[in-house]
């Protein structure tokens, strides 16, 4: 191809591009300035408005430029809740990654939303990351749709829900890890175990508790719903929940915690009543956070690859953004679980 036709190519697409634009603004019924905010990410338009427009473009085939030459040296990393160690660890991983790719994560709490509010996705568009992290968190369709449009990646990491065939998401084997939890207590010779776990909308958390069943069902152990009792995740419902079980005449003797931080209510439980664990009960938890060690008597727990898991998020929506990884619905990844046998476990007294 020659110079000439070669300008003669770029000026046709760009005619095609700006009477695909015009005629995007006369379908949407806005004029083409409005048009040209929604392209630039602009905060100043309706969210009806947005999402008629997004929809036209996609469906026109608009192309924007290549979105690395307009991305900013970001990661985004969305928490439903911002307030633990279990948080810090997922921190550290993103980190570990951004630096060694020379960006910076910006950090969001949505306030134990699962879906972040109508003007985040907006914010994100503005800013152009490299890319967005969501934990325990979801989007909906009108804030997909914009990320996608504006070419930028996501990843779920710990999906509160299905998030989808058609989102990446990097996950771990909490049914294995609930089985694993309580099979060890079966074996220690315990036969009537309790579980605390975390809010049942959480699929992480439906997903140990149905291994805790799977373990006692195996086992051939009856499972007793009214020692299945359900919390958040905080110290404060594994203290709540573990007076409740402990309280009753025909107390458990040992108890799946569901996370770190309800065991360790539980632990503050059993102590107010005058029980010793290991002696008098048995508690497992979830996670290994770094606290698991330092507590008395140290935590049995099954350990959760979060740092790992964080690190497999980043490096996966950095992939996406370079079109290096696969296409969305094979990127859907668990890393393994194992049980961390400490002290807070041992054989029931006889009688």
């Amino acid at each position: 191809m020659t110079a000439s036709e070669s300008a003669e190519t770029q000026t046709a697409a760009r005619s095609a591009q700006t009477a695909t634009l015009a005629e995007i603004a006369r379908e949407a019924g806005v004029s083409a300035p409005t048009v040209s905010k929604v392209l630039n990410g602009r905060a100043d338009v309706a969210p009806g408005t947005r999402m008629r427009v997004e929809e036209l473009l996609r469906t026109h085939g608009y192309r924007r430029r290549r979105a690395e030459a307009t991305r900013s040296p970001l990661i985004d990393l969305v928490f439903h809740e911002l307030e633990s160690a279990w948080a810090l660890e997922v921190i550290r991983g993103v980190e570990n990654v951004a630096r060694d790719a020379g960006l910076s994560v910006v950090l969001s709490e949505i306030a134990g939303r699962l879906t972040p509010g109508r003007t985040w996705a907006d914010q994100v568009a503005a800013r152009r990351p490299h890319g967005v992290i969501l934990v325990l968190s979801e989007l909906d369709e009108s804030q997909r749709a914009l990320l996608t449009s504006r070419s930028i990646p996501f990843v779920v990491m710990d999906p509160a829900g299905d998030p989808g065939s058609d989102v990446p998401s990097i996950g771990a084997t909490n049914w294995q890890g609930g089985l694993a939890a309580t099979r060890h207590l079966v074996e220690l010779g315990h036969t009537r175990i309790g579980a605390i776990s975390g809010p049942s909308r959480m699929l992480c958390s439906r997903a140990r508790v149905d291994g805790y069943r799977a373990a006692l069902e195996t086992a051939g152990l009856p499972v007793d719903p009214s020692l299945v009792v359900t919390g958040d995740f905080h110290h404060e419902a594994g203290y709540r929940l573990g007076l409740e079980l402990l309280r009753r005449p025909d107390r458990p003797t040992a108890v799946f915690a569901g996370n770190d931080l309800q065991a360790l209510g539980l632990y503050e439980a059993a102590r107010e009543l005058g029980l010793r664990v290991p002696e008098d009960l048995s508690v497992v938890g979830f996670d290994d956070l770094p606290v698991a060690r330092w507590v008395g008597p140290p935590l049995t727990t099954v350990r959760q690859p979060l740092t790992e898991m964080a690190e497999a998020a980043a490096r996966l929506v950095l992939e996406l953004g370079r079109g290096e990884a696969a296409a969305p619905a094979a990127t859907r990844v668990e890393l393994a679980t194992s049980l961390v046998v400490r002290s807070s476990t041992g054989a029931p007294v006889a009688g």
